[in-house]
């Protein structure tokens, strides 16, 4: 398996210290705190180990510190629910004596139902496409170095957008932005991990797309931004090791923040995920 990939899935295989009580270790990726990603799919999988025999459908969480990426995380799980179709957990990340996250999560029997969703939207499929990687790979003598790190991490997932992002010259865009992602290697068939991998990198361009009106210039050191929550809908299986589009748009920004929405097709249309965040935008003048 591709190494970056492969440390990524022992990082959500976490280390059961008690019978609900999990710690996992930390990555840095070049940016200041640990990547929100890695803490939601440290959790999810943490909220994993408690469930038999049941899929999470839905998890709502609220980032409340910066984590430590030089130090590991310990995830308390509670069962608050086993219901007949329905199971429940709470999730609290703890680092440093301290909260840095809570997450809630459902799982539930697969079961048949009513069944209808969004068009997937219109636009050039990830062949030809340049990918986000080699982008940031040709910019990296013109950015200062705090930003040269944090471009010059090798994701885990490969990303072609539709759209190129134009870091150095930024114009004002519609918050509206397109994404095609895959896992870089071919995956265990572990519905688990791919679930758990999904809400990894669900992480991933979210928050930014609030940022495409205004034009913003990030290798400048003025704009501050953070995750503050992120909220996930897991409406059907999903492999990631596949082309998945991820698709963008941010209906508000106000008040120092910024709300996002995320749709996840496959590349034969299916909607296999919904993600919704709100973040911190700041721009220090």
């Amino acid at each position: 398996m591709n190494p970056v990939l492969a440390d990524v899935v022992k990082l959500l295989q976490l280390e059961r210290i008690e019978k609900n009580i999990f710690r996992g270790e930390s990555r840095d990726i070049g940016s200041p705190q640990v990547f929100g990603g890695q803490v939601l799919g440290q959790a999810l999988s943490a909220a994993h180990n408690t469930v038999e025999d049941r899929a999470p459908h839905s998890l709502h969480a609220y980032f409340l510190r910066r984590g430590d990426f030089n130090s590991p995380i310990v995830y308390q799980v509670e069962r608050a629910r086993d219901g007949g179709s329905f199971s429940n957990r709470r999730v609290v990340a703890v680092q440093h004596g301290q909260p840095i996250f809570n997450m809630a999560a459902s799982f539930q029997h697969l079961e048949q139902g009513l069944e209808h969703q969004a068009e997937m939207p219109e636009v050039a499929g990830p062949e030809g496409l340049q990918s986000a990687f080699d982008i940031r790979q040709a910019i990296l003598d013109k950015v200062p170095e705090k930003m040269r790190r944090y471009l010059a991490h090798q994701p885990p997932f490969e990303f072609r957008p539709v759209l190129p992002p134009n870091f150095l010259n930024p114009v004002k865009l519609p918050p509206i932005k397109h994404v095609w992602m895959r896992a870089c290697d071919r995956l265990p068939d572990e519905p688990a991990l791919h679930r758990n991998l999904l809400a990894y990198i669900s992480d991933y361009e979210l928050l930014g797309t609030a940022t495409l009106p205004h034009a913003l210039r990030f290798d400048q050191g003025h704009v501050q931004m953070a995750s503050l929550d992120h909220a996930m809908w897991f409406h059907c299986p999903v492999r990631v090791d596949q082309w998945l589009l991820y698709s963008f748009d941010s209906p508000r920004a106000f008040g120092g923040r910024g709300t996002s929405r995320g749709m996840i097709f496959t590349q034969d249309g299916k909607l296999v995920a919904s993600t919704a965040q709100e973040g911190l935008i700041r721009v220090k003048h």
